[in-house]
């Protein structure tokens, strides 16, 4: 049985580390809901399936599906010893958002969870949907079942994708997300911050103020800017002064520039531009989607947060978003930036127009696991 610790990470020992170090393993969702996913999601499948191909190359892939869509996903990965599935009711398939953030003693070599209290990205001032008891029981049970011990911080409501950590003590975050009202507005700016250095083992918070423009998130982090090693990032970018963007990047990189990371380094930062040509709900999804009441709605012609910023780092890959049809170009630019970052690693684009219909991208759907021991695995020392 896991245990649950009050204590923080930071007082423990624990800190959390980069994507890019390496993992056990990658949390995916199994897309049904269809509210997010048009025609409950058979595209949507079809591209979750191709990321946990490529992902299981180089590390394990746990699915969770519901009782209902267990039998398709064990079907899907049949013969592929990499990836299993846990049996876990979920109210999407976000994965980042809802599953744990996963923290590291560097002396023991022990994992644990750490689980954040979620409310759909809002509550009921802005949140999504209007029942997310079932995200919100995520992250214990994948910690129950895979054998990791838990961090309880069900005080502090935070998503994965408001934060993206070096593993050496920085902390990116968006004022737009953490400073939004229906998260924590009973504490100020410093005493986020001072939550988010106890529950990460982090050092220092960068606190940029905006994320990628039409964000239903409140404008996540993983959507603008992320570490590719220590001290060096990614900026979503564009050089059209008349896109709404461009002010809101221009800000960000204001603060990188005058900035430095908890080691005193100076940021170095790659403009990473996002799609030539807005991509936006077309009428063929918008008749694929069915509300419920209390969920946030769609319509033909509004603006998607795309990004190639939500990318994913596995031990082997990177998984790049790509939009396809005019933005063809800018999809092959954005893998070339990403590939000349990550020489180390095969980067591959994935066809992604199926994940942003949803709200998200490639980053918002996976959450790593990082390399290290559980609890049980400690004691016996195996």
């Amino acid at each position: 049985m896991v245990k649950r610790w009050k204590e923080s990470a930071a007082s423990q020992g624990f800190y959390m580390p980069g994507e890019y170090a390496p993992h056990r393993g990658t949390l995916l969702v199994w897309p049904v809901r269809p509210g997010s996913w048009p025609y409950h999601g058979l595209e949507a499948r079809k591209v979750f399936g191709r990321i946990a191909e490529e992902l299981s190359a180089g590390e394990e892939v746990f699915i969770l599906a519901d009782h209902e869509h267990r039998p398709e996903v064990e079907a899907f990965a049949d013969g592929n010893p990499r990836i299993s599935v846990l049996e876990i009711p979920t109210d999407d398939a976000w994965a980042r958002d809802i599953g744990p953030s996963f923290v590291v003693n560097p002396t023991t070599g022990e994992v644990r969870g750490t689980d954040w209290e979620f409310n759909a990205w809002g509550g009921t001032v802005d949140g999504l949907y209007a029942h997310w008891d079932r995200d919100n029981a995520a992250a214990t049970k994948i910690c129950e079942a895979l054998g990791y011990d838990i961090f309880d911080a069900r005080d502090f409501v935070l998503e994965g994708g408001s934060i993206h950590a070096d593993g050496e003590g920085t902390v990116l975050v968006t004022e737009a997300c953490l400073l939004s009202k229906g998260r924590n507005p009973h504490l100020s700016k410093s005493e986020i911050e001072s939550r988010l250095k106890e529950t990460l083992g982090a050092e220092k918070v960068i606190w940029l103020p905006r994320g990628i423009y039409n964000d239903e998130t409140n404008e996540h982090v993983d959507n603008v800017c992320a570490f590719v090693r220590p001290g060096e990032v990614v900026l979503a970018w564009t050089d059209r002064e008349d896109d709404p963007q461009y002010a809101m990047s221009l800000r960000d990189l204001d603060v990188l520039e005058q900035e430095t990371d908890a080691r005193g380094r100076h940021f170095r930062v790659h403009k990473l531009p996002i799609p030539d040509v807005p991509v936006t709900i077309r009428e063929d999804e918008l008749s694929g989607y069915e509300f419920e009441e209390g969920e946030d709605t769609r319509e033909v012609g509004e603006r998607l947060a795309a990004s190639y910023v939500n990318f994913y780092i596995g031990n082997e890959v990177v998984l790049v978003p790509a939009f396809g049809d005019a933005n063809a170009a800018s999809d092959e630019r954005a893998r070339e930036i990403l590939g000349g970052l990550f020489p180390e690693r095969r980067v591959v684009s994935i066809p992604a127009r199926a994940i942003i219909v949803g709200g998200g991208n490639i980053h918002c759907i996976t959450q790593q696991i990082p390399a290290g021991k559980t609890a049980d695995q400690l004691i016996c020392n195996c």
